[in-house]
């Protein structure tokens, strides 16, 4: 695997994310943005005034992205969320582990706490294992929380690490 360059982007950059963003989010396994979003949707949350973006690219091209943010306004703004998304053909490659680390450090250098994922699907064992490689914790389950492809409803996880 060639090392990733991963950089803060503004939504000047959205096309090619929206490249990696819209075949996961159409899915309907993972995000709990609508499958049939338009691109500007898929703009307007990943690029929310609220979030830092970054996007990693190896050899120039984007495989994945992130954002961070403040998981609550005011006193719970020292917790962070964040969310990731891989390019489907670069799955199993590690990048989403060298994503999750980046974003530990970046958040901690941006002063946060901790950092917390509120909507983790069951079934989404990949990214699991990827949490917990990097030290969350499972502290919460939430039933039947997540419309699985719209057609069921599954559990989904809030996972939590101290920074």
């Amino acid at each position: 695997m060639t090392m990733l360059d991963i950089v803060e982007i503004n939504s000047s950059k959205f096309d090619e994310i929206w490249a990696v963003l819209s075949p996961v989010f159409k899915t309907g396994e993972t995000y709990p943005i609508a499958p049939d979003a338009t691109k500007e949707d898929g703009k307007a949350y990943w690029f929310a005034p609220d979030k830092r973006v970054y996007a990693a690219s190896d050899q120039g091209e984007i495989v994945g992205t992130y954002y961070i943010k403040p998981n609550q306004i005011g006193l719970g703004s020292h917790v962070c969320n964040a969310g990731f998304v891989v390019a489907a053909e670069h799955s199993g490659k590690g990048y989403g582990t060298l994503l999750g680390w980046h974003a530990l450090q970046t958040a901690k250098e941006m002063g946060y706490e901790s950092m917390q994922f509120n909507l983790v699907v069951a079934n989404n064992i990949a990214s699991l294992k990827i949490w917990q490689k990097l030290g969350f914790d499972v502290i919460g389950t939430i039933p039947e929380a997540f419309n699985y492809r719209g057609e069921k409803h599954i559990d989904a996880y809030i996972l939590y690490k101290k920074l």
